[in-house]
């Protein structure tokens, strides 16, 4: 075999490095200020610690600061709005959750933009499971036994809202569909709240995010009966999913990124693939391990597929459910 002279080698690697590349450039020079990430909800919760972690994870990357602006309100479109109304220049990024996908129909009336159409999405950053949780005084010791306790007792069971229009709200709704079973809704302003409902014995189950729910469990404060992820979730892998037992039933929380529409592919590659690079970070995987999150990753054209494909199961829901905005 004639051997490849070095001119010949380079053009080898150098095609080999093309093929390698992303679809399109990485934008140049940005970030060089500051860039404004934009929690839609209050300090403290899942949502902004988890953009706090990237946060300095970029700004190590980038040596530029990224700034959380906590703009709660609205079950996060107040936040969202702002980021919609904003230059599309990648200074002004939202980090969001499914209450995206499900305010896209519950309060369409109300706000004033559409995020399947308005928002850029940038990338998925993580999942956590909601887990069914009831109080030490219900007997049903599985999803299978509340559910059997529900249909012989119509609407004795009183089960904990975390806010209208969250996921705890849609999990309960769709239980409710899917089992074919009735309790009484009791919404409250906050899963801290309904925690401490549930914890009390004012009501009788939750679905809760794996953050709160964790210690409540290991004090056997409360009893935990399934998770809502499609597989088991690593953060309760004893725990079966309702999944397997109603076919169609997944209400994870999930995490993402997004800028304003009509920002620069180039700049949606860089915050994709700086933030991807974050995710993988072993101390950015270590903290999530901590609060039951799941890193999760991908394109922008993945988490626009997954907004859209969420957007419609959730209004499948709200609509069956006869669901209002409070």
């Amino acid at each position: 075999m004639k051997a490849l002279n070095f001119r010949s080698v380079a053009v080898v690697f150098a095609a080999a490095w093309l093929l390698a590349l992303p679809s399109y450039p990485l934008a140049q020079g940005y970030p060089n200020k500051a860039v404004r990430v934009v929690v839609p909800f209050a300090p403290g919760g899942a949502t902004d610690i988890q953009a706090r972690v990237l946060s300095r994870e970029l700004g190590e990357q980038f040596r530029q600061s990224f700034v959380v602006d906590n703009r709660p309100g609205a079950s996060g479109m107040i936040g969202a709005e702002i980021v919609v109304n904003s230059a599309a220049d990648g200074y002004t990024i939202l980090f969001s959750t499914a209450a995206l996908a499900i305010n896209a129909t519950l309060s369409r009336s109300a706000i004033k933009f559409d995020p399947l159409k308005d928002l850029a999405p940038v990338i998925l950053t993580s999942s956590t499971p909601l887990v069914l949780i009831v109080h030490p005084n219900v007997a049903a010791r599985s999803a299978e036994e509340l559910i059997e306790f529900a249909r012989k007792n119509p609407a004795r069971l009183n089960a904990a809202i975390t806010v209208s229009g969250s996921t705890s709200h849609l999990a309960a709704e769709l239980f409710r569909q899917l089992a074919g079973i009735s309790f009484t809704a009791v919404p409250y302003k906050g899963g801290a709240p309904a925690m401490l409902a549930m914890v009390s014995g004012e009501v009788d189950f939750l679905f809760a995010e794996a953050l709160l729910a964790a210690p409540q469990i290991k004090g056997g404060k409360v009893r935990a009966l399934a998770v809502t992820t499609s597989k088991p979730s690593p953060a309760f892998p004893d725990l079966p999913t309702l999944n397997a037992l109603l076919p169609g039933f997944v209400a994870d929380n999930w995490f993402a990124i997004y800028a304003p529409a009509g920002t620069s592919r180039e700049i949606v590659a860089t915050m994709n693939a700086s933030i991807g690079k974050a995710l993988d970070s072993k101390t950015v995987r270590a903290l999530f391990e901590q609060d039951a999150l799941i890193p999760a990753g991908g394109t922008p054209e993945e988490l626009g597929a997954h907004l859209k494909r969420e957007t419609e199961r959730y209004a499948e829901v709200i609509r069956k459910g006869n669901i209002t905005a409070q």
